[in-house]
């Protein structure tokens, strides 16, 4: 009798699974169809028309997604080489043309239309103008019309920004750079603006905390890291504050551009593979949006910030040094913290424990912990792209894959950390050496030994300098490098990743342009 059973049963799966298998096919067909619909849609010619460029006339099409000329009569055929192109994406701003007296700032007969556009040029952007003549005010003001319509498409890009100058930062060049290079693109592109010129540090949290998100599209920032990390703190915390989330990080209602004023601009090479405002401005102006994690620093339950960096030990110590010689121009600063704190090597001797990253995303948490002396350990949930770093401090990582780098770097001698150190500013093998080990984590806790002893002004005889590890007072706080900004810590620290918590202006990116390393090393 189980033969007969068994026969029906057979034939019901293979029928379950030939329906499975039509609906399948029956599914990719109609998302086939509807994006050959969507690109016949999008190419459909919406205007055309004659313009001259230049002194030549050219045939002008216009569709949902470029804009494209040709000569109408070549002369010879290299002016069919004159033929171009430009996508819609990348055109920022439409104006009419007028011919004008001197002094006089309206009216005037119509000359066509120009299309202020972005031109790539590696890793930059660049500003340019298309300008199409013709004298037809009817014309010129069709063609005006609809392609600022089809500009509204681009829901990304802002049209109202809050703005923060930090004038203090790096060479005090902030409210320069912006005025010169920022606020007239802004212009251009028919964005808002209100203005805050910080007077302090947390004058932008305070800000952030009381002024009315909902009004603005994005916000920008004109400084260096440390006004960039005062930024990404104050608007994921007041994000947690309006959705009466204490315990648990909610990602930031709006996103942040970066305009690079410091001495660094870890965060902005990292989104832009470059320092320039001008890139910077123009990935505002087009609305390129990027997700990055960020990481929130603890101790003892209480939360000390969220940011995307942090260094212990090495560069802690180096930037404390660094902090305490303010009146130095920002390069010897670093230099001379550098070269000082590599004569004073010592190692930390702590407790490093980590959460793997591939192990926590299968809902497990299992720690693990290792004692020992290091010289530096690193946690950066993004690349930590710079000039003098092309592919970052932390190349083993991305903006948004949900975790973050741990670098640890073992005791060894200066003559080794220093060869580990120069290779950053190679192209790779920074991490091919037995004391440094790196991981992909999603939490990090450490924990330094507090022992009675004495500090480290109190002992610089060379002789155990690489072997002895700092030996702290009890109650000592130990400085931290998180973002650029020294923290001083007494206790354990705990970092968590949290994923895509942040949005930012820019686009992924996997090598800055680089510039010369610095010299003392």
């Amino acid at each position: 009798m189980s033969e007969p059973e068994e026969l029906p049963q057979r034939e019901q799966r293979e029928s379950t699974k030939k329906k499975k298998k039509t609906k399948r096919s029956g599914k990719k067909k109609k998302e086939q169809r509807e994006r050959e619909e969507q690109v016949e849609f999008d190419e459909c010619v919406v205007l055309h028309g004659i313009f001259k460029l230049g002194k030549k006339s050219h045939d002008v099409l216009l569709t949902r997604t470029k804009l494209t000329w040709t000569p109408i009569i070549p002369e010879n055929p290299t002016d069919l080489q004159k033929s171009g192109e430009v996508l819609l994406q990348d055109i920022f701003a439409v104006k009419v043309k007028r011919r004008r007296a001197a002094g006089q700032e309206s009216g005037g007969p119509v000359l066509g239309v120009a299309l202020f556009w972005c031109r790539r040029k590696g890793r930059r952007l660049k500003e340019d103008t298309l300008h199409l003549h013709n004298a037809s005010s009817e014309h010129t003001h069709t063609w005006y019309n609809t392609l600022k319509e089809l500009l509204t498409g681009f829901s990304s890009r802002p049209t109202n920004l809050k703005v923060f100058i930090n004038p203090s930062s790096h060479k005090k060049e902030a409210v320069h750079i912006y005025r010169d290079h920022v606020a007239p693109l802004f212009k251009m592109a028919d964005i808002q603006t209100d203005i805050t010129v910080t007077e302090r540090k947390g004058h932008a949290l305070s800000v952030i905390k009381e002024c009315k998100l909902d009004e603005y599209d994005g916000v920008v920032c004109v400084g260096g890291d440390g006004s960039v990390a005062e930024l990404c703190h104050a608007l994921v915390l007041r994000a947690q504050l309006d959705a009466d989330s204490p315990e648990k990080p909610v990602r930031a209602a709006l996103p942040l551009g970066i305009i690079p004023a410091g001495s660094t601009d870890v965060v902005s090479c990292s989104v832009h593979g470059v320092r320039d405002p001008v890139t910077a401005a123009l990935h505002i102006v087009l609305g390129h949006l990027q997700q990055v994690d960020m990481c929130s620093f603890s101790s003892h339950g209480q939360l000390v910030c969220f940011g995307f960096s942090a260094m212990f030990g090495f560069g802690g110590r180096s930037l404390a040094r660094a902090e305490k010689k303010r009146w130095m121009p920002s390069s010897r600063r670093r230099e001379y913290a550098l070269v000082k704190t590599l004569a004073r090597l010592r190692p930390e001797d702590c407790q490093l424990s980590f959460l793997s990253a591939r192990k926590s995303n299968k809902g497990e948490e299992s720690w693990v912990t290792n004692q020992g002396l290091y010289l530096s350990i690193s946690i950066m949930s993004i690349p930590c792209l710079s000039p003098h770093a092309p592919q970052g401090l932390a190349p083993n990582t991305s903006l948004a894959n949900g975790s973050a780098a741990l670098i640890a770097v073992g005791n060894t001698s200066r003559s080794e950390f220093i060869k580990h150190l120069k290779r950053y500013s190679s192209s790779t093998g920074q991490f091919n050496f037995s004391f440094v080990e790196t991981h992909a984590v999603s939490a990090v806790k450490i924990r330094p030994c507090s022992l009675i002893g004495c500090s480290e002004d109190e002992s610089e005889e060379e002789g155990d300098l690489k072997t002895t590890p700092f030996i702290h007072a009890e109650g000592t706080t130990f400085p931290w490098n998180i973002d650029g900004e020294l923290v001083e810590i007494a206790n354990e620290v705990l970092i968590r990743v949290h994923p895509r918590l942040i949005t930012l202006y820019g686009e992924e990116v996997e090598e800055a342009e680089s510039s010369v390393s610095c010299s003392c090393i």
